[in-house]
């Protein structure tokens, strides 16, 4: 199809993605009053973007690619009725989605991509940057990656001498209220990155990001074997659902 001349190159190839010509029967096959709300739902996305469309359409945008053939608002509706918003839904674990009625594989696969590049854009923002002078891109990717878990999850961020993140990896998974840390693995893998500094991350399913005693005596542990190494705990970022909180920032370091 060709581009319409308002639109950007991506918004137009975003556009055709859901008009390719190898599917003209599918389109065929919808009802007008479907296949005319499906065009004025992707017009206005292209035009106003996605603050022009509540969290239900824009949703709907996802899953006309995966379900082609059928009306895909009620269930829309229904996904954020149940998990809450937008960020919820495409952040939710597999196994809760396929619980909801008409969500298949198709659905979670089309979810999953979005999800995937949200954490891929938000993580290239700050990946190989100095930490310092993109401290806001790194406290939204930490909230992209980490806020929507139903489960800890223990990161750490290797920074080098010039405080640029090198590397960023998940040393735990846990429970609603748990996540297993083991000090001398994080400094050992500190050691085996050559870095210099780190900066612990980990999510509060419950959406209070108060840290617990056992938080802050692991986080002690863990700044006693960094010391004794010669290197820097710099922050402990504990992410709730809308905020954080920082150990330095509340004397806790």
């Amino acid at each position: 199809m060709s581009k319409p001349r308002h639109f950007s190159d991506s918004q137009a190839m975003l556009f055709a993605v859901d008009e390719v010509p190898a599917q003209p029967q599918e389109t065929a096959r919808l009802p007008s009053y479907i296949r005319d709300h499906r065009a004025r739902l992707r017009e206005r996305f292209l035009v106003g973007g996605a603050d022009a469309l509540p969290d239900y359409e824009l949703l709907e945008l996802i899953l006309f690619r995966a379900i082609p053939r059928r009306d895909v608002k009620p269930l829309a509706r229904q996904l954020i009725e149940i998990f809450g918003d937008f960020n919820r839904v495409i952040s939710a674990p597999i196994s809760r989605l396929t619980e909801v009625a008409g969500v298949g594989e198709a659905v979670v696969t089309e979810l999953k991509i979005i999800e995937a590049a949200a954490q891929r854009l938000s993580r290239s923002r700050v990946m190989q940057r100095q930490v310092v002078s993109s401290w806001d891109a790194l406290l939204d990717y930490c909230h992209t990656a980490m806020a929507h878990r139903d489960t800890e999850q223990f990161r750490v961020l290797y920074l080098d001498r010039k405080n640029v993140l090198i590397a960023d990896e998940a040393q735990a998974q846990g429970t609603v209220d748990h996540v297993p840390v083991y000090p001398r693995e994080v400094v050992k893998r500190a050691l085996e990155l050559n870095a210099s500094a780190l900066i612990l991350v980990h999510n509060h399913p419950s959406g209070d990001p108060t840290p617990s005693a056992e938080d802050i005596d692991m986080t002690a542990q863990i700044q006693t074997a960094a010391q004794a190494l010669g290197l820097t705990l710099h922050d402990h970022l504990v992410i709730g659902k809308s905020t954080e909180l920082s150990f330095r920032a509340q004397g806790l370091l």
